[in-house]
């Protein structure tokens, strides 16, 4: 399984970064064997979550692992069939194994206000 976690950095012992939308980049971790992808997030003036949202489901993210997820970018990862789980924190490895163990819940939908990272 390929998950996307936010990340602060661009190495699994980076901390997960608590913005979705406005997170510095994602790691796309298969999940099985720890290798990993880095993908850039271009999040601009608006839509920044909408954005992030497609980046991952087009890189084949099953799951995002994340700190805050706004409404529109949720709407968008579950139009896009990509579990979303919240409340993550520590570094990405630490994340992936959490998620392996089946630590997190599948986040109901959004856990933050609209813009909500604008300021962090």
């Amino acid at each position: 399984m390929r998950i996307a976690v936010t990340a602060q950095g661009k190495t699994l012992d980076s901390p997960v970064d608590q913005r979705f939308g406005r997170a510095a980049g994602f790691l796309l971790v298969d999940t099985e064997t720890m290798a990993f992808d880095v993908l850039e997030n271009a999040s601009g003036a608006g839509g920044a979550g909408i954005h992030a949202a497609k980046t991952v489901i087009d890189a084949g993210a099953t799951a995002v692992l994340t700190g805050n997820c706004g409404p529109n970018a949720e709407q968008t990862l579950r139009a896009g069939g990509v579990k979303l789980f919240t409340g993550v924190s520590g570094t990405v490895a630490e994340a992936v194994e959490q998620f392996k163990q089946g630590k997190f819940v599948q986040a109901q939908g959004p856990n933050v206000q609209p813009h909500a990272g604008m300021g962090l």
